[in-house]
């Protein structure tokens, strides 16, 4: 059954604009998806995500929910959608990125991957089947393949061992999906994933095994941590051109504004990243003119809205000197506002990068944008 219907397609690149089905809702794509890490969109409350945002979906990560508040509370709540009070789509990763990131905390096998909590030290192990258990428990509507997600730089050896873990979890994670139902009575979509470091022959084998599996919607991992761009960019044609056009595709981790525009272009069609809300944390500020690192003492008399361009309320009715206001002052409200300001942005871009698809008008708009957006202020 398909999921995922193209409704058009720019005649100068790569580029879609689509319509993905899930149980909680319909998601029009390109589309960028906030992280929700520990149940949360940092600094911003769901209403503000639903109405403010205007968010489509957003992500939870399977190792933190896990440790904390732990399974037995979310399924009493009936899910991670009514624990959190949020009822459209939701995607949850597979938690393997945080527990390679635990480094001398971890121990990777053919059977798994056994680790320390970073909250406690006691010791847990995460393995294909349970992975899969434990996404059908927190009850998202997309649920991600285990998978081990290679540093930069990475040797090629240790590359194509860890595909090659890959590969191996990945046919346990579709056994154990297709033998198992979620519990609350809604439908969930699996996705497994490409890995393969930035070694084009892996690319290409990984890419190739994942469209042979033939699952409802493909992601691709292992980029946006530490490459440079335009390898970014390589390893995501190559396997776009693999992976099954009618078919969603997921980009992991990425990213800045012109690395979402640039992906775009060569058939992505869903995003997620942390950097948002965490350079929001730190004062830095994305909008359509630029980027703004708004604590710098030029902003401090400047009264214009923090988005000129925008036609978000948001945008308007702060300035630029209350913002800057804020943050001297270290008031929470200051996080709270540069996250809205940033997520609302993201949206805005992947929302109009939809429309000149559709009008036919995307290339040239998105050449202009990428330097627009990329610029500092």
């Amino acid at each position: 059954m398909s999921i995922f219907n193209i409704e058009a397609k720019d005649i100068h690149s790569k580029a879609r604009a689509g319509l993905l089905e899930t149980d909680h809702g319909l998601i029009q794509t390109p589309i960028f998806m906030p992280v929700g890490t520990q149940g949360t969109v940092k600094a911003v409350q769901q209403p503000e995500l639903d109405q403010v945002v205007l968010a489509q979906i957003i992500l939870g990560n399977t190792y933190h929910l896990y440790l904390r508040p732990g399974l037995e509370t979310i399924k009493i709540a009936g899910g991670l959608h009514r624990f959190i009070g949020w009822n459209k789509p939701m995607l949850t990763d597979s938690g393997g990125y945080q527990v390679y990131s635990l480094s001398g905390m971890r121990k990777i096998k053919e059977e798994g991957v056994k680790f320390q909590s970073h909250i406690d030290g006691s010791y847990h192990m995460f393995t294909p089947e349970n992975v899969i258990d434990i996404q059908r428990t927190i009850g998202a509507d997309i649920i991600m393949a285990f998978d081990e997600c290679t540093p930069y730089p990475c040797d090629y050896a240790y590359a194509k061992r860890s595909m090659g873990f890959t590969h191996r979890w990945l046919k346990r994670c579709i056994k154990q999906f297709d033998d198992t139902t979620g519990p609350y009575g809604y439908r969930q979509i699996f996705a497994p994933i490409v890995q393969g470091s930035t070694y084009k022959d892996l690319r290409i084998e990984s890419a190739t095994f994942i469209a042979e599996q033939d699952r409802q919607l493909n992601a691709i991992g292992g980029l946006s941590v530490g490459e440079p761009a335009p390898e970014m960019y390589e390893m995501t044609e190559l396997v776009c051109d693999i992976l099954p056009l009618d078919k969603p595709r997921y980009l992991m981790g990425v990213g800045l504004p012109e690395n979402i525009l640039e992906s775009i272009a060569l058939g992505i069609d869903l995003f997620d990243c942390v950097l948002p809300t965490r350079n929001a944390r730190h004062g830095i500020l994305y909008t359509k003119d630029g980027v703004i690192n708004i604590r710098n003492a030029k902003w401090k008399d400047d009264f214009s809205a923090i988005d000129e361009s925008s036609n978000s309320a948001l945008s308007r009715n702060h300035t630029k000197a209350y913002l800057r206001h804020l943050f001297q002052a270290g008031e929470i409200l200051a996080m709270e506002i540069a996250s809205l300001q940033n997520l609302s942005f993201f949206l805005w871009l992947v929302d109009t990068a939809r429309e000149k698809i559709i009008a036919g008008e995307f290339d040239a708009w998105k050449k202009q944008m990428v330097i627009q957006v990329s610029q500092r202020l």
